[in-house]
């Protein structure tokens, strides 16, 4: 797949994120531009590309995707623009009065993207995708990676789609109350539960000045998100604590990611595993 080249003056930059940055174009409101670090190996702006075609012919709810893009230096992918686009996490941040209709609101989304089932023959299973990067990891002995795989293992199957990095601002709004999921280079099929703990990494384990610097909040904030998140998806019966340390491993499971992205090493996460790996 052969990059179309751009001119990059034709574009003003609207944000940045971990991977890269984000950028509309001056003239045509209904391009987006994301466009990844110099880092970032093609085949992973490719899979995403890919990724993201696939999952909007499933009719899921993410922008349309477009083509495969480079400005001579980085490369990355034009989507369908979202007028007046708002992440959940910086909504909250904006009007931390809400917190508990944003939390409830993005439970009900993610039990509608979780209720679908989806051809598995056409996607990645999550137990896969962990197995791949637990092998991948530098950051587990192997006594450490016989007792992780062996709980995937005995996790439970699905066929769910999976956002892979499902966190507040991984899933936005737009003028007219549309909601969205964007980007999908983890997406993958399986139980629900692989999906939940990126969010409970989030709102409970990551350390202040990250959740202040990327969530645009306080962890007291995040924290109450997590409650009537809870409560939102799995009903109002639902005793947070008890799911809180169901959900725990799955959390640690994130680890894969965070620590493939970031390439250092996170062993307050790798806490969360400590039944799994005691």
């Amino acid at each position: 797949m052969e990059p179309v080249k751009i001119d990059l003056a034709e574009y003003v930059r609207s944000g940045e994120g971990a991977n890269g940055e984000s950028f509309f174009h001056r003239t045509d409101p209904s391009i987006m531009l994301k466009l990844y670090n110099a880092s970032a190996p093609l085949e992973i702006v490719v899979n995403e590309l890919e990724l993201s075609h696939k999952v909007h012919e499933a009719g899921l709810p993410v922008p349309r995707p477009g083509d495969l893009v480079t400005d001579g230096i980085r490369t990355g992918i034009r989507f369908q623009r979202i007028p007046g686009k708002i992440s959940f996490s910086r909504a909250v941040g904006d009007h931390p009065e809400k917190v508990e209709e944003y939390a409830r609101r993005f439970a009900a989304l993610c039990l509608r993207l979780h209720s679908v089932h989806l051809d598995k023959s056409r996607f990645d299973d999550v137990k896969d995708v962990d197995r791949r990067l637990l092998a991948q990891s530098p950051y587990f002995t192997p006594e450490e990676k016989a007792k992780v795989a062996a709980f995937i293992d005995s996790a439970p199957e699905g066929d769910s789609p999976l956002h892979g990095d499902l966190q507040f601002s991984n899933a936005v709004m737009d003028a007219d109350g549309n909601e969205f999921f964007i980007d999908l280079g983890d997406f993958a099929c399986g139980h629900p539960y692989f999906d939940l703990g990126m969010m409970e990494i989030c709102c409970l384990h990551s350390d202040e000045s990250f959740i202040n610097e990327t969530f645009h909040m306080n962890k007291d904030v995040s924290s109450a998100f997590w409650k009537f998140f809870v409560k939102g998806y799995f009903g109002e019966d639902a005793d947070i604590g008890p799911i809180t340390r169901m959900l725990r491993p799955y959390a640690g499971l994130k680890t894969l990611i965070i620590e493939r992205n970031s390439g250092v090493a996170f062993p307050h996460f790798h806490a969360l595993l400590d039944d799994i790996l005691e």
